[in-house]
């Protein structure tokens, strides 16, 4: 390749690299701190087979409605049940949550269970309500009788 082949390949692949900067994702904002959520070591399930779960939640700076919603699984891990949905105030105090619902086809048990909570925003953008995430967590408990 000729000297001046190279010369003319530079501005071509410094456009090209721009490009693929351009279009690259941006990495994704650092979680903020102070907005928390946390799941307590044990809930229960009722005779009727309804699910109670609870923990505590920080969040803060919200535009739309925030809930904190919880889901459970126990034998088969992609299998998740949705228990409920609280509605959070994101003033930057902690408050507690709690979730009741009852799964379909009975299909926990007491004992070991994986829990995952979450708090999100139905953030107003372009006139339609899309989610916006403010904290997450999974924890190991244990459902009892109740």
């Amino acid at each position: 390749m000729s000297l001046h082949s190279r010369r003319s390949l530079r501005p071509v692949l410094t456009a090209a690299a721009l490009l693929l900067l351009a279009a690259a994702p941006a990495a994704p904002a650092a979680a903020d701190p102070y907005e928390t959520v946390t799941v307590d070591p044990t809930g229960t399930i009722g005779p009727d087979g309804t699910v109670t779960l609870s923990g505590t939640y920080r969040c803060l700076g919200s535009t739309g409605p925030v809930f904190v919603s919880s889901s459970v699984s126990q034998s088969e891990p992609t299998i998740r049940q949705g228990i409920g949905g609280t509605r959070a105030v994101c003033d930057g105090a902690e408050h507690r949550w709690e979730n009741t619902g009852t799964p379909s086809a009975k299909s926990l048990r007491p004992g070991a269970a994986d829990v995952e909570a979450t708090i999100m925003e139905l953030h107003p953008q372009g006139g339609l309500p899309l989610p916006r995430f403010h904290a997450a967590e999974r924890q190991d408990v244990t459902l009892t009788q109740g």
